[in-house]
């Protein structure tokens, strides 16, 4: 028994307040999601929502330290384009890479950190005209990683890190 989900609406990551303004950037200038209006009482605790299709992001403040999300594996995956296009365009921000310690065939990928701290990994999979082939491929048998799908949502599979 499962309690019905039917999509998933919004992730939400948190940065101090201290580079909030540089992580609205980051999600929307360098990331190029598309900021959206936040409800009139949600506005007045700062922060800022992006989305991209029907998926949202949303970057609210939160008093941490950004040195402990460094060793953290928790992270958003964001499908790109062209995986070479995003790496230039986000080293051109000043945005560090972080390599792909644990490549999967047929998955490239790299990480990096949002200006909070926070872990994130630009993909393009080469399976791209079917979002759920990685999900396929696990249930197969095919591949001995664990596969979770959140929520039906097309796109949206992870198999977790090692």
């Amino acid at each position: 028994m499962s309690i019905g989900i039917e999509r998933i609406d919004h992730v939400q990551v948190t940065v101090p307040r201290a580079v909030e303004e540089e992580a609205i950037r980051f999600y929307g200038e360098v990331l190029g999601l598309e900021r959206i209006p936040k409800p009139t009482e949600a506005a007045k605790r700062g922060g800022a929502w992006f989305r991209h299709a029907a998926l949202q992001v949303h970057v609210s403040s939160e008093e941490n330290d950004p040195q402990a999300n460094g060793g953290s594996k928790r992270h958003v995956c964001y499908v790109v384009r062209d995986l070479a296009e995003a790496e230039r365009v986000l080293r051109a921000a000043g945005v560090e890479i972080l390599p792909d310690t644990n490549p999967e065939p047929g998955w490239p990928r790299f990480y990096a950190r949002d200006p909070g701290g926070n872990r994130v990994e630009i993909a393009r999979p080469f399976s791209d005209t079917k979002p759920d082939a990685r999900l396929e491929e696990t249930r197969a048998g095919q591949s001995p990683h664990d596969a979770v799908e959140h929520g039906g949502a097309p796109g949206i599979v992870h198999r977790g890190d090692r």
